[in-house]
């Protein structure tokens, strides 16, 4: 496995067999090694810096009905709200006012925010803060959408392939296009957005084979941001029943896509800390060096459940900040609130 591990660190990649191979045979003595790779490579290219982003969940309606989503079209139970764009734009202000120099819009598939809605509040953050970087995570939409969003002055965008085995992809998104998703990962590079794509790590039906494919796909895809975190089932969903996936093998995966991408943005995502608090700051030891606390206002950030036992505290607030700071020097790393853009990309 260390042979296999050092060709990766020298060549960016490994053949499918050996991905396989690494990922069904790898020990914990060769796992710490292939950490501590992943480790150096991060510290060549980042120190160890971790980059912050603000999250705004601005909406959970959504027009899709996945089947591992609380924030589905079909969970009745869940009090459904969107935020104004005035409250948008004044949670990217108080974010702003604390140090925040990226704010990350996400939602659901929501209809009642159009290009327009979107264009204006992005228009508006960039007017009053244009060294901030706004980064978008809405979902599939036109490409002629995508280029709009860019023009009106959005820097970065989220859309997670979610796995490239089609089978599996209709299995978990019942009325979606495979083909779609993938167009828009591609839409979007040739628009010119820093781009994220990623997977769920232990979604119900996922093989090792499967997610050797992620892999390779993501090396070809060459994004600028990478999302990874495990799956946890959430109580109104069709997988309701299923187990959490594997922290160690989201962990594994993290070192791997490190050294396969250097110079990616990954986050050490709120799924990890979820399992366990101090799950986010082993992330960022192999390999992670992205953060991203929650700005949403706190009344509609505690509807926002992708997934049971989420985090919800008052991360808006200069203390929680101060704290989180704290927790990183704890573990050996420092918090930049620079844009933290991905290295050399200049807009279109």
């Amino acid at each position: 496995m260390r042979d296999l591990i050092n060709e990766l660190y020298q060549e960016q990649t490994l053949s499918k067999a050996n991905l396989i191979n690494l990922l069904l045979h790898i020990n914990d003595e060769e796992r710490e090694y292939l950490y501590e790779k992943a480790y150096s490579v991060r510290y060549e290219h980042y120190k160890n810096s971790v980059y912050v982003r603000g999250l705004i969940e601005f909406s959970n309606y959504c027009k899709n009905d996945c089947t591992y989503c609380g924030i589905s079209i079909h969970n009745k139970e869940l009090t459904r709200y969107h935020m104004t764009p005035e409250e948008v734009i004044k949670t990217a202000e108080i974010g702003y006012s604390l140090g925040f120099r990226t704010f990350v819009m996400q939602g659901g598939e929501d209809t009642s925010f159009t290009d327009d809605k979107f264009a204006a509040i992005i228009s508006s953050i960039k007017t009053q803060f244009p060294e901030a970087a706004v980064t978008l995570s809405i979902g599939e939409r036109s490409k002629e959408s995508y280029q709009k969003l860019y023009d009106a002055g959005a820097d970065r965008f989220l859309i997670r392939h979610e796995t490239i085995n089609k089978n599996l992809y209709e299995k978990l998104h019942p009325k979606m296009s495979y083909e779609n998703r993938i167009k828009s990962l591609f839409d979007l590079k040739d628009i010119g957005f820093q781009v994220g794509t990623g997977f769920m790590v232990g979604v119900p039906g996922q093989e090792i084979e499967d997610i050797a494919d992620d892999l390779l796909f993501i090396k070809e895809l060459n994004p600028h941001m990478i999302g990874i975190g495990p799956f946890i089932p959430h109580k109104n969903t069709p997988l309701r029943d299923e187990s959490a996936g594997s922290a160690e093998l989201t962990y594994t995966l993290i070192a791997i896509l490190r050294l396969m991408l250097p110079t990616s943005l990954i986050p050490s995502t709120t799924s990890l800390a979820t399992l366990k608090s101090e799950n986010r700051y082993k992330g960022f030891r192999v390999g992670a060096n992205v953060v991203m606390p929650n700005l949403t206002p706190y009344d509609y950030k505690k509807s926002y459940q992708l997934y049971d036992g989420k985090k919800i505290t008052d991360t808006e607030s200069y203390e929680a900040l101060e704290q989180l700071k704290k927790e990183c020097l704890d573990a050996g790393f420092y918090i930049d609130m620079a844009r933290g853009d991905y290295k050399n990309w200049r807009r279109k």
